[in-house]
């Protein structure tokens, strides 16, 4: 049977470089000929961020970043925005940061260039994401996506390492759950793929040698990967559990898709057997879960959702909001049932088994 599917790349320009971020910055300013720049970054990012925006015309550092992009944080940066007449958006950080940029620009379609130093991806998407009462709403709008994404290894090295561990398997979330996505084809597949093998790599590495840049490189390289094929096939089961469980119960998002990453794994994979195949190739092991189980193992990776706050007696109402947000191309069905005892395990940081 021939090849029969669509697929659509996002238009972005993405800067490689270590060491090269702040002449990438100043080179991106010059080309969109902005002149009122609004820089965000949390606290612990500031002087990095002084530095590299040192002889840029900042109009605006703004530093009140929330984890998950509660609304009325999100309606404070946009009248910010408003208020000193910014025409460019520069984040440095991880996907908290990022998202509030993406708040931002959703409102105001003010251009954005994104810095990450974390593995969450969100750079490369143009998924939005804002919570409101307890709930999280995502959605896709072109207007989000950044136009420029500068990557810079050494912006990394002050991430602790198990920070990286649970950032760099939500990059593995994002490159997993594509390959059984509701737009899932063979290119997101093989960038997925590329991503895995990138990805198990780059984040050992970065727990032998937390200075070193290859490994960090390796990683970022990476996250890139499984947030283009991410963006493209949208978003999974695995996605769904998570940000339900983030936007609900306020959990922290890289160490929730760690740990559900593996359940959903062992879950779909046995109902995905040409997914199953090509993730334990990327893993180089005889089969999938067993791959991503011992790179977690070697990682010492987070396990448990009960080791951050979540509650055993959530999971009835966090099934009941997760049901009907299950796509409905997942390779196995999702019943209350199966969601419950999947949530149990992972509650409890049992090793799920295919």
């Amino acid at each position: 049977m021939g090849l029969n599917f669509s697929h659509e790349t996002l238009a972005q320009r993405v800067l490689f470089g270590t060491g090269l971020a702040a002449e990438h910055l100043a080179a991106e300013v010059s080309r969109l000929g902005a002149s009122r720049l609004m820089v965000i970054a949390g606290h612990r990012d500031s002087d990095t961020v002084s530095a590299l925006t040192a002889v840029l015309p900042v109009a605006l550092h703004y530093s009140e970043i929330i984890q998950h992009v509660p609304l009325e944080s999100a309606e404070r940066a946009r009248a910010a925005a408003r208020e000193n007449n910014v025409d460019l958006l520069v984040c440095l950080g991880g996907g908290s940061a990022v998202g509030l940029a993406k708040a931002i620009a959703l409102d105001t379609t003010t251009p954005v260039i994104a810095i990450p130093t974390t593995y969450a991806g969100s750079e490369a998407t143009n998924v939005w994401g804002l919570t409101e009462a307890g709930r999280k709403t995502t959605g896709i709008d072109a207007r989000v996506l950044p136009v420029t994404v500068i990557y810079d290894a050494a912006l990394s090295r002050m991430l602790p390492v198990e920070l990286s561990v649970a950032s760099g398997l939500n990059a593995m979330a994002h490159c997993i759950d594509s390959l059984w996505g509701p737009r899932a084809d063979p290119i997101n597949a093989t960038l997925a793929a590329e991503g895995i093998s990138a990805l198990a790599a780059g984040l050992p590495a970065i727990i032998s040698d937390p200075p070193g840049l290859d490994g960090r490189e390796q990683a970022l390289y990476g996250a890139y990967l499984s947030a283009v094929s991410f963006a493209s096939a949208g978003s999974g089961m695995h996605h769904k559990i998570c940000h339900v469980l983030g936007g609900s119960y306020n959990m922290p998002h890289a160490q929730t898709h760690a740990i559900i990453l593996p359940h959903v794994l062992a879950f779909n994979a046995p109902f995905a057997p040409q997914a199953a195949e090509r993730i334990a190739a990327a893993f180089g092991s005889p089969d999938a879960v067993t791959g991503l189980n011992a790179l977690r193992k070697r990682l010492g990776a987070p396990s448990a959702l009960k080791d951050y706050g979540f509650e055993l007696a959530n999971i009835p109402e966090a099934v009941s909001m997760i049901l009907p947000v299950i796509p409905a191309n997942n390779p196995r069905a999702v019943t209350a049932q199966n969601l419950t005892e999947l949530l149990t395990a992972a509650f409890h940081g049992s090793t799920p088994r295919t």
